[in-house]
């Protein structure tokens, strides 16, 4: 399993148009989740930083691609985080088409990481989002974010409704995460690491 220094982690760009996506030979690990799921959050606690990528006060900060390059071995690519409410319906539908354009366009994904709040059944988005990854036939790991605010007894029926509602097979990953906490980041880790 490739190795990865987290401490060499640097912001490469933010790609508005097609044209600015990144495509060399170094695997993309493509982060997506909706605008207030903690996206960043968890990028941040994979990097063991505290600010790297922006953790805005108001959801809806992500509106590009952002590249960030790590230890010159792979780059984590963030989405724009989706439906949230106060955005214009001009700049959901940028949204929408950017995103559209980056899936249909082959070899930019080599894994999905998609994060869900573990406390909520998926929204029709994040369903949308999930078929999205899919459609691309690359792999797909979902991280539960969120979980230590959930009790005990609610962690296996909330799991199960992610992976029912988002209609994941058994070989996907569903980890339980708390970017918060740590919870679960050795084993997004761990996953990531084997598409490096």
């Amino acid at each position: 399993m490739a190795e990865l220094n987290i401490n060499k982690a640097e912001f490469i760009k933010s790609a508005a148009v097609p044209e600015s996506f990144i495509r060399d030979a170094l695997p993309n690990i493509v982060f997506s989740g909706k605008s207030n799921v903690g996206k960043s959050s968890v990028i941040n606690r994979l990097l063991n930083r505290k600010n790297f990528a922006r953790v805005g006060q108001s959801p809806g900060k992500t509106i590009h691609v952002n590249y960030f390059l790590i230890d010159k071995k792979a780059y984590f690519v963030d989405l724009p985080g989706y439906g949230y409410a106060k955005v214009s319906k001009a700049e959901r539908e940028r949204w929408g088409k950017l995103m559209e354009q980056f899936f249909a366009i082959d070899g930019l994904i080599d894994l999905g990481v998609m994060i869900v709040d573990s406390r909520h059944k998926p929204t029709a988005d994040d369903v949308t989002m999930a078929q999205w990854f899919k459609s691309t036939g690359c792999p797909l790991v979902v991280a539960a974010n969120k979980s230590d605010k959930l009790k005990k007894s609610e962690i296996e029926p909330n799991l199960e409704l992610i992976r029912l509602t988002l209609g994941l097979d058994d070989e996907t990953p569903l980890i339980l995460f708390s970017a918060e906490k740590g919870r679960g980041s050795d084993e997004l880790m761990s996953q990531i690491l084997k598409h490096i």
